[in-house]
């Protein structure tokens, strides 16, 4: 599950102040928080364990709202490594709804988009944009791209 949507659906049902629209900078202690959490439990799985946001994201959003990213944010970012492919969905006006956690806009999802391409892409990260496509057919697509020979190893851990 999506760390921000279920931040905001939690902090909604306790009346919580750690919102992006109340506190944004304890919204994104708990965004960085959920995917430290989940990088941790991934290590426990077996075989490939794909996430839907990420410790770059957290950067991202604070960068797209003009507020400082802490330094221990970005020592988190280049600690903790991700696959470095990323696959990254483009804005797509003709699925694009908001909704109760996703007060965004079109033209603020766009430009959320472009705030995770230069993010990912300034920690080193492949990224491949995802076809505007079916689910069935996009889900093709990333096996496809797995598939391909070549080097898919995990970006290194630094200590």
């Amino acid at each position: 599950m999506e760390a921000g949507r279920t931040i905001i659906q939690d902090q909604t049902a306790i009346g919580g102040p750690a919102l992006p629209w109340i506190d944004p900078s304890a919204f994104a202690e708990l965004m960085l928080c959920w995917e430290l959490r989940s990088l941790r439990l991934a290590r426990e799985q077996a075989g490939t364990v794909f996430f839907d946001r990420g410790i770059p994201d957290v950067i991202g959003y604070l960068r797209l709202i003009k507020r400082p990213v802490p330094a221990h944010l970005e020592r988190a970012a280049r600690r903790f490594r991700y696959h470095r492919t990323v696959f990254i969905a483009p804005p797509w006006p003709e699925i694009f709804a908001p909704d109760a956690e996703r007060r965004q806009t079109l033209a603020e999802a766009a430009a959320t988009y472009d705030a995770m391409v230069a993010t990912y892409g300034g920690l080193g990260y492949e990224l491949v944009e995802l076809p505007k496509a079916p689910v069935a057919e996009r889900l093709r697509f990333v096996l496809d791209r797995l598939a391909e020979p070549g080097p898919l190893t995990p970006a290194p851990l630094t200590p």
